[in-house]
């Protein structure tokens, strides 16, 4: 603790950090619509829709409306990524397996040299946005505080209500900071603390983990952010 009451360790700065990113995105999410959140702004966008309308290969969820997925890949933004798991000592099959793709595919990534092409993505919706948020904050929940055994992909009702989807997500966010706050130093540097089978949390310290989750809550409702002021601006004509 500083002098000043402030936290200055290691989890006291990602505590802080989360909670004025939950902060701030409260306030910017305040008065979200059902219309503007399932908001397609361009053709191809990936959102949460009924189940007999999905139109992905991998849409998952539990109930009647899924969320959008893609075949798995490796994109171009991640090969440094890849690399850097390489370089780390995981094994090739290892990152294949982590990425869900073949080990062909992972030898194609380490042996590409050069600037790899700009990856084409999809445009994402806020109900999109709002649902792998908190798809990942379930799943990385269960499988470091829980009972590490629910699959991730079965463990949140998406929900076509704005209203509903974001009370339930604040409500994640809560458990998750919850369980957060009795986490020791001794736990922060577990490597496999977290055993959320989707990504890197294994073979990576807790630390690691919680400054990933932060990074993600941030930079998607950043995202989110923007597709309100789009939405807002949408009816608006261009300056001449």
């Amino acid at each position: 603790m500083g002098t000043t009451g402030v936290r200055t360790d290691r989890l006291g700065l990602l505590l802080a950090q989360f909670d004025q990113a939950r902060e701030t995105a409260q306030v910017r999410l305040t008065g979200l619509s059902d219309a503007e959140y399932l908001w397609e702004p361009v053709d191809g966008c990936w959102s949460i829709r009924p189940r007999e309308e999905a139109v992905t290969p991998r849409a998952y969820g539990p109930g009647a409306w899924v969320i959008d997925k893609g075949a798995p890949e490796i994109p171009a933004s991640e090969y440094a990524e890849v690399a850097r798991q390489a370089a780390g000592g995981m094994s090739v099959a290892k990152i294949a397996e982590d990425w869900s793709v073949s080990v062909e595919r992972v030898e194609e990534v380490l042996a590409h040299t050069g600037e790899p092409e700009p990856d084409v993505v999809p445009v994402t919706t806020i109900a999109w946005r709002l649902g792998h948020l908190h798809s990942g904050f379930a799943g990385q929940w269960e499988w470091s505080f829980g009972e590490r055994r629910r699959e991730p992909r079965l463990m949140v009702d998406f929900a076509p209500s704005a209203d509903l989807a974001l009370e339930r997500f604040w409500a994640e966010l809560d458990r998750w900071r919850e369980s957060l706050g009795a986490v020791t130093e001794e736990q922060l540097d577990t490597v496999g603390f977290s055993q959320y089978p989707y990504g890197s949390d294994p073979d990576d310290p807790f630390i690691s983990v919680l400054f990933g989750a932060n990074l993600e809550l941030i930079h998607h409702m950043a995202e989110i952010a923007v597709l309100r002021d789009l939405w807002r601006a949408r009816f608006q004509l261009p300056a001449h």
